[in-house]
């Protein structure tokens, strides 16, 4: 339950050990409250579920400092506090359990003298060269921190978060792997519990990759995910079906091809993921009418085959997102304090 459909975990002996020692283990994911909740963010959301129904202790931090640092909603501490109410409204809109977790303010944490210690502690065992590379954890450039120094206190805070935290795992997409990765080196160094990392995989924004031959796997990783910060390449968990299907319809579904195909990957890792799902696809009878596929591995097989068409592939997905999303609707209109919040962050500027 802990480690399915994640990308990568580090390591699954440490976590074997950890839980053959029979000990409760705590767990936690930190957030930028930082704009809308797309749907790439329902990866990481149904992971936290899996961790509580395993029974590990769960926090979710809501990182409003981080998102300070970052620039998030123009730097605005009350936009991002109120933006962390809306995501909590969002994970429990999603089915998240919500009450079994943990829920932790960054602006907790910083009050204390003993985390600044934790977060100097880190910086006198990190060369700049690391910290550095690590920006990637918060969608910046290395260069970035030229112009803005405080952008290099954000890695040393991160791990900070996990050791001041006392967690046995940290989870994160892949694109946190960094932090986790510091977290780990430096724990050996300071004699720190070492967290393991667990990392879930990045959904590729609507507009696919186009320039993959330019690019790093990683680069290609993190210039490609879904984000807020791009509109036109994102689904909101509480768009209109209206809306959904039109963003569907103008998305990078290339034929035959599943790699960095974000209609194919909307259907991996969301809408195969519920129980006893399958995907029914409408032609037209003389394309073979209408398909009902079972698995994904099905639908993978068929659509690398050009035994599914891209438009009649979009289509289906539509439907079915739309359907997955409704209870996400519903809560947003029938839930006041949702509702209003919701209409606020409407209004923000949501900035990179």
């Amino acid at each position: 339950m802990i480690t399915k459909d994640v990308v990568e975990v580090v390591t699954v002996k440490e976590l074997k050990t950890k839980l053959e020692s029979g000990e409760k283990l705590k767990a936690y994911l930190g957030f930028e409250p930082s704009g809308l909740f797309h749907i790439g963010w329902i990866i990481w959301a149904k992971k936290l579920q899996d961790f509580l129904n395993a029974g590990i202790e769960t926090i979710l931090l809501e990182a409003t400092w981080h998102a300070w640092i970052n620039d998030k909603l123009g730097g605005n501490l009350d936009n991002i506090r109120k933006c962390a109410k809306y995501v909590e409204h969002s994970l429990k809109a999603l089915g998240v359990s919500v009450s079994k977790l943990r829920i932790i303010d960054a602006e907790d944490l910083v009050k204390n003298k003993e985390y600044w210690e934790l977060v100097l502690r880190i910086a006198k065992n990190a060369t700049l060269a690391r910290v550095k590379r690590a920006l990637t954890i918060m969608g910046r450039r290395e260069s970035e921190a030229e112009l803005d120094f405080s952008k290099l206190i954000y890695p040393p805070m991160q791990v900070a978060d996990m050791f001041y935290l006392d967690v046995d795992i940290a989870l994160g997409g892949m694109d946190q792997r960094k932090a986790h990765m510091l977290a780990r080196d430096v724990a050996e160094k300071l004699k720190l519990k070492k967290p393991i990392a667990i990392h879930t995989p990045l959904l590729t924004g609507l507009q696919g990759a186009q320039r993959m031959e330019v690019l790093s796997r990683e680069e290609l990783m993190l210039s490609t995910k879904m984000s807020k910060s791009k509109p036109e390449s994102t689904i909101l968990i509480h768009d209109s079906p209206e809306d959904v299907r039109k963003k569907i319809r103008k998305a990078f579904c290339p034929p035959k091809i599943v790699e960095y195909n974000p209609v194919i990957e909307i259907a991996r890792y969301i809408l195969f993921k519920q129980p006893n799902f399958s995907l029914i696809i409408k032609r037209p009878e003389k394309y073979g009418g209408t398909l009902e596929v079972q698995s994904f591995n099905e639908l993978e097989k068929l659509y690398r085959e050009g035994k599914i068409h891209p438009l009649d592939l979009k289509n289906a997905v539509a439907d079915a997102l739309i359907e997955y999303l409704e209870p996400v609707r519903s809560y947003f209109m029938r839930n006041i304090g949702a509702k209003r919040l919701l209409e606020d962050m409407l209004k923000m500027t949501i900035t990179r």
